[in-house]
């Protein structure tokens, strides 16, 4: 579950226009502009490094923020968009839409696989299909999952996990709702299945041998 609110730092930008959004990046910041929640948009500037890691850091567009503006008061913004360079792929520009505690949006969350090492099936061999990395949630602002959880522990060769067999947060649920999709299944090791082909083959092969070596009958 998502824990303490991290923030994130931005300043008001004074100017609009392509014209401030140049003049921002050559000041090694990024420009952006936040929105929603019943208020006018406005202009920012993130600094460039500061983007830059957060967005190494990973999970950036399902992460709710603090939003810190000198002089005004915190809001809470998740991340809506992140403009790149066609070649550099650096971040250009951001769009943040603010929120409420208890508003609900629609977001990927990405799923995460735990206790492979004593998974009972990936013990005998097996390998774990992942169906989906990620999945979309609608999910309240305040209760925002950093991942799905999926526990290989007492999954064996054949079985299967469905997005019903997940824990999901409070307050969230799958926006796919007319089935009960898979997630991922554990398969039975390759070597297995090419040793049951082999084993046909044998069989075959034992057979037309077999009638070839028949000794026709004396008339």
């Amino acid at each position: 579950m998502a824990g303490k609110i991290p923030d994130f730092n931005a300043t008001a930008r004074a100017g609009t226009g392509k014209g401030a959004a140049r003049q921002a990046r050559r000041d090694g910041l990024v420009p952006g502009v936040v929105y929603g929640g019943e208020k006018d948009p406005q202009a920012i500037n993130v600094e460039f490094k500061v983007l830059l890691k957060a967005l190494k850091a990973g999970r950036f567009m399902s992460t709710l923020f603090n939003l810190k503006v000198e002089g005004q008061d915190d809001v809470r913004v998740i991340c809506r968009g992140v403009q790149r360079h066609v070649v550099k792929d650096l971040p250009t520009h951001i769009d943040l839409l603010r929120l409420h505690r208890n508003t609900r949006i629609n977001l990927f969350i990405p799923v995460e696989f735990i206790n492979e090492e004593t998974s009972v099936g990936l013990k005998k061999g097996g390998t774990i299909t992942a169906v989906r990395n990620e999945v979309e949630l609608k999910v309240t602002a305040d209760n925002i999952p950093e991942s799905i959880i999926v526990d290989l522990a007492d999954l064996d060769i054949g079985d299967i996990v469905h997005i019903s067999d997940i824990d999901l947060p409070k307050g969230s649920r799958p926006m796919i709702t007319d089935r009960d999709f898979v997630i991922a299944n554990i398969t039975e090791p390759s070597a297995l299945k090419s040793g049951d082909d082999e084993d046909e083959d044998d069989v075959v092969e034992t057979d037309e041998a077999s009638e070839g070596d028949e000794t026709p009958a004396e008339e």
